[in-house]
């Protein structure tokens, strides 16, 4: 399949799928990339402060109270998607340097048709494996690493084993931070064992999602903060819960409590994350 246009909808076949292209009609300027039909990225070509998936809003607020307001960063995102949240620590921290890590050369190159990003000789994109490029990064190199890699709508095995945290965790320099996006449903046995898999390297840590997904009521995001020092627990939790979708964050006991004595995963026994549900994306559209 090539490209097509369907009124103002973008299809093209990319190398992992079918890549979509929505305008969002109550936002002149914005758009949604869906990759065979799970979404992926939102993002606003005139304002990239403004982020309309909750767990990108809450990545965010991680990403702005780890380190003083303005102060540029070292960053390596791995998946690229449509460079949301490069786009954001672009304009809310200028100066960052940023490493973006996409697999999907076909996906990156219609974003930058498409969608592109204000030029920044910081900013570079890679297409790659993600855990390749890790393995590939100098020891203590980022101050953040922002962990988002979806093949379809699930985390590739080999990027939820204490292997590949170990060199998450390497290459971040003793005050950095690792950041992931982490979709699962009941009984959240992906989540607790991610969670488990990070702390053995990462110690400190909390866990931000909304309730329900917490209580695994449902399926959802849950977005993993985690360093060698305590998370800014309290402003999070303040953000969190004055989103437009308020969430919890769970820390401390509470955060032993969900992981509940969860297995660590290694190499050889690491699958893909959880699916989900059926139809859970087809509202979205």
């Amino acid at each position: 399949m090539g490209r097509r246009r369907d009124a103002d909808r973008i299809t093209e076949q990319v190398d992992t799928g079918v890549a979509e292209l929505l305008p969002d009609p109550d936002r002149p300027g914005s758009w949604t990339l869906l990759l065979d039909g799970a979404p992926q990225s939102h993002v606003d070509l005139t304002d990239p402060t403004h982020l309309e998936f909750e767990y990108v809003r809450r990545l965010a607020a991680a990403i702005d109270l780890v380190a003083p307001a303005g102060a540029p960063l070292r960053v390596l995102h791995l998946g690229g998607g449509a460079l949301t949240l490069p786009r954001y620590v672009a304009a809310t921290r200028p100066g960052s340097t940023q490493r973006v890590v996409e697999v999907d050369k076909a996906l990156v190159d219609l974003v930058r048709r498409t969608l592109p990003w204000r030029a920044d000789p910081r900013l570079k994109v890679r297409v790659g494996d993600a855990r390749a490029v890790l393995a590939s990064c100098r020891e203590a190199s980022y101050d953040v690493v922002v962990a988002d890699v979806f093949a379809g709508a699930r985390t590739p095995a080999r990027l939820t084993s204490a292997e590949y945290a170990a060199d998450a965790a390497r290459v971040l320099n003793p005050a950095g931070w690792y950041l992931a996006n982490v979709a699962d449903g009941p009984p959240l046995r992906h989540a607790r064992g991610q969670v488990a898999t990070v702390r053995t390297v990462l110690p400190r840590a909390c866990l931000v999602a909304d309730a329900a997904v917490l209580r695994g009521r449902r399926y959802g995001n849950l977005v993993l903060v985690a360093g060698r020092q305590d998370p800014p627990v309290a402003p999070l939790a303040r953000r969190a819960a004055g989103d437009w979708f308020p969430g919890r964050v769970l820390a401390d006991a509470e955060l032993d409590r969900f992981t509940g004595g969860a297995a660590v995963v290694h190499d050889d026994a690491a699958v893909d994350s959880t699916p989900p549900p059926p139809g859970i994306f087809s509202t979205r559209r």
